[in-house]
């Protein structure tokens, strides 16, 4: 091959795939997930992890099938990455040092409330509520507490996944609510665009559902409400959805230059043809009514692969299942795609199966979006038995169809403005 059939269409390195590993609700690994997701089976459940008598939300798609020794927000977390990161090398072919960055999407840490109160009742006693934190620190001081301090390192997920999978260079960590994911992949791609490094490890890991998160997502009314029967909770672009399930996940994406990834003799799985991101500055956890900042982030990502809406043949939806959510992601994609997407363009969401895992979101998604366009298989969108009439969309209801696509839209809009999506394709032309 000529240097540049190597190259984008603005002379840039080419992206490509070569590995892929993914955790969530569905079960671990590629092949099981995929098969899960695509016989329309949810894995919303009740939540068993702490009691939610009371809470008006009591279903999610928790992660329980792995075992954590110290069951906080950062072992699980930990431990999901971990393990998709071992399938997405094997995937790719690569053993012993990594020798390339690593880019880590990781939720917000914080000690759970177990924590807390345990710390709490080991501090010493006084008169003055204000001095809850010197009392804290106090207490840390006399008695350390290596896993209560971990558990309040934002870095430290991504220390341990580079010391086990030698990694180069300092780990990065970023969290950009529910767009980490994708933010995760994009930074792996300009690193390698801008010829820093052959290679790149990608992982966006999310094991922090708690109490206190769940409760904080249902005071901001996000979370559904349906709890009987679970499976039927998220139900995105439907009339009466009433907002997102919470779950938990993982996924790893291996990142080469396809360059690189031809003279080694991998398998290419699909090229990152394109990203887009764009800040929203109208609310704190809202998204501008109008989809501004939504439909701009969809044209940046086509343009930076070089295609126009035409060379789309699949958009795997945010869709989330809240109300105002899936209204706006409908509105930006008609502003993109116009007639085409009313029965020309399917898009389906698979939020409705596996619930929406924050973090992980945008790699979750770009792991399924790839396999589908590997497999010739769309995942339906389940639970779409109340069309919304003011969303007129071919959401592959509640049944996969087998179909060629080349080239798929991506998105990920979060809370606090955060909006990217990704435009992969299977072969670099």
């Amino acid at each position: 091959m000529t240097a540049s059939a190597y190259q984008d269409h603005l002379g840039r390195p080419i992206v490509a795939v070569t590995g892929m590993g993914i955790i969530t609700s569905l079960g671990q690994g590629l092949s099981d997930n995929w098969a899960a997701l695509t016989s329309g089976t949810s894995g919303i459940h009740e939540i068993n992890r702490f009691p939610t008598e009371g809470l008006s939300t009591r279903i999610a798609g928790t992660v329980d099938f792995i075992g954590i020794p110290v069951p906080n927000a950062v072992e699980r977390s930990y431990a999901f990455a971990r393990e998709t990161t071992i399938e997405a090398l094997a995937d790719a072919g690569l053993s012993g040092d990594f020798n390339g960055p690593l880019f880590l999407a990781a939720p917000p840490i914080e000690p759970e409330w177990s924590a807390r109160f345990e710390l709490a009742d080991r501090s010493p006693a006084s008169d003055h509520p204000g001095d809850a934190y010197e009392r804290f620190l106090t207490a840390l001081r006399q008695r350390p507490d290596p896993a209560f301090h971990e558990a309040a390192l934002f870095g430290a997920i991504s220390e341990r996944l580079a010391d086990r999978f030698g990694t180069r260079g300092l780990p990065v960590t970023l969290s950009t609510a529910c767009a980490s994911g994708v933010t995760a992949i994009q930074l792996g791609i300009e690193a390698i665009r801008q010829g820093r490094t052959d290679r790149a490890l990608t992982v966006a890991t999310d094991g922090s559902l708690s109490a206190e998160a769940l409760i904080r997502f249902s005071l901001l009314s996000a979370l559904s409400t349906q709890n009987d029967p679970p499976t039927k909770a998220s139900k995105p672009f439907s009339k009466d959805r009433d907002g997102f399930v919470i779950a938990e996940g993982a996924a790893t994406l291996v990142l080469e230059s396809l360059e690189s990834a031809v003279a080694r003799g991998a398998k290419v799985l699909g090229i990152m043809k394109g990203a887009g991101d764009k800040a929203d500055s109208f609310h704190r956890t809202r998204s501008s009514p109008d989809g501004g900042p939504a439909i701009a982030t969809i044209r940046a990502a086509l343009a930076d692969a070089g295609i126009d809406e035409s060379g789309i043949g699949y958009i795997n939806a945010h869709g989330t299942s809240t109300p105002e959510n899936d209204k706006m992601e409908y509105g930006a994609m008609s502003a993109v795609f116009g007639e085409r997407l009313i029965g020309g363009i399917p898009v389906s969401s698979n939020k409705s199966m596996i619930g929406h895992t924050l973090t992980a979101a945008g790699a979750v998604e770009a792991v399924f979006s790839l396999q589908t366009m590997l497999t010739g298989t769309l995942p339906p969108t389940i639970n779409y038995n109340n069309p919304d009439p003011s969303i007129v969309l071919d959401v592959v209801p509640n049944k996969k169809r087998e179909a060629q696509v080349s080239a798929v839209l991506s998105n990920s809009f979060g809370f606090g403005g955060q909006n990217a999506s990704l435009v992969m394709a299977l072969e670099p032309a």
